[in-house]
């Protein structure tokens, strides 16, 4: 026995052989715990390191909490990343595409946790995507609580890492969304995104490629930054702004635009019988659209399918009430604009278009 286990000691494989840097995962943890520190929010207990995060709801503020998750990635967004070498943003997306959804239901986003698996772990380039996770977290004014960073030799391969993300948030049983009086005369606002935000990006890979246009280049449609630049500014985070019109009373419904568009989001939030007339002319159409459409020859159907067309969220408000939405809404930074109505539904549109997008 003895013997066997001096053979193993001598000749054995070690896991670092294997492909796995333990102290590279230690050392990232340990680069990472400051900005994780600065997300701490009423309701934090203890930091990273434990075995579990958590969190109390009492010390939130809430009363009679109904909780809400919302679980994402980045899709293929995080391949231009990589290819151009910027990781600066690509973790606010991740909290984005979550805590997006979760206001949408009423819901003020709490924590967060994080996955990040990669080959080989660059802790550079993974503190660097961190430090974009908790940047978003405290835009949306969440605790980064804990996450897991695996290494996994044989599954990605050079630089190649992934990302999920896991977002918890809570209302208060009688403040959930929709509100049960949406109906045909409400009012639609649309609140612009700061561009493609995280979806679609195989499409937009395939015009890149069929367009010949470099990610390292002046973008065709804005000269003053490089094409990358321009593709990989992050999805907008709409929590404090959709809080505030919450709070105010004068939110009935909200959408959040990912993929599928207007017409496969909006309809979400809409009850049976109801229908969204939104007239496609109504707010700026942000120049990375027209100019996805060209290269690519994407028609518009396709367009409006795939990509928020500039509004990255619509909210449904009563006409009585437009008013004080836009204010609130500009207020707290947003570009909104009346886009259309609620309308009683006729056959299966439940999205009607009327005019078209200035591609």
């Amino acid at each position: 026995m003895e013997a066997a286990l001096n053979s193993s000691e001598k000749n054995g494989l070690t896991y670092a052989q294997a492909g796995v840097d333990i102290e590279a995962g230690d050392a990232l943890v340990e680069r990472i715990k400051p900005h994780a520190r600065s997300t701490n929010r009423k309701g934090s207990m203890g930091g990273l390191g434990g075995f579990g995060a958590l969190f109390d709801l009492k010390a939130a503020g809430f009363t009679d909490p109904v909780l809400i998750s919302s679980t994402d990635g980045v899709g293929t967004k995080l391949r231009l990343a990589i290819e151009a070498g910027v990781h600066e943003h690509v973790g606010v997306d991740l909290v984005a595409m979550c805590v997006n959804d979760l206001v949408v239901q009423g819901g003020e986003p709490l924590f967060f946790l994080d996955y990040f698996a990669t080959g080989k772990l660059d802790v550079e380039q993974a503190a660097t995507v961190v430090a974009g996770i908790a940047e978003g977290c405290r835009q949306a004014g969440c605790a980064l609580v804990g996450g897991e960073t695996a290494e996994m030799p044989g599954m990605y391969h050079g630089g190649d890492y992934d990302l999920a993300g896991f977002s918890v948030g809570a209302a208060e049983r009688g403040d959930l969304l929709p509100k049960q009086d949406v109906g045909p005369g409400d009012v639609l606002i649309g609140l612009g995104s700061s561009g493609v935000h995280s979806n679609g990006f195989s499409l937009v890979r395939r015009v890149i490629e069929a367009s010949g246009a470099v990610l390292g280049e002046p973008a065709p449609f804005a000269p003053e930054q490089t094409l990358a630049a321009a593709l990989l500014v992050p999805t907008r985070i709409y929590v404090r702004s959709l809080l505030a019109l919450h709070r105010a009373g004068v939110l009935k419904a909200a959408a959040h635009i990912t993929g599928g568009g207007l017409p496969g989001n909006l309809p979400r939030v809409l009850p049976d019988g109801v229908a969204a007339e939104v007239e496609a002319g109504s707010w700026p159409l942000p120049p990375v659209f027209a100019w996805l459409s060209r290269a690519g020859g994407v028609a518009e159907a396709e367009m409006l399918r795939v990509f928020n067309c500039g509004l990255g969220m619509v909210v449904v408000v009563a006409p009585e009430d437009v008013t004080e939405a836009l204010a609130i809404l500009g207020g707290a930074g947003e570009l909104a604009w009346q886009v259309g109505r609620l309308i009683p539904a006729s056959g299966e549109a439940e999205v009607v278009m009327q005019g078209s997008l200035p591609l």
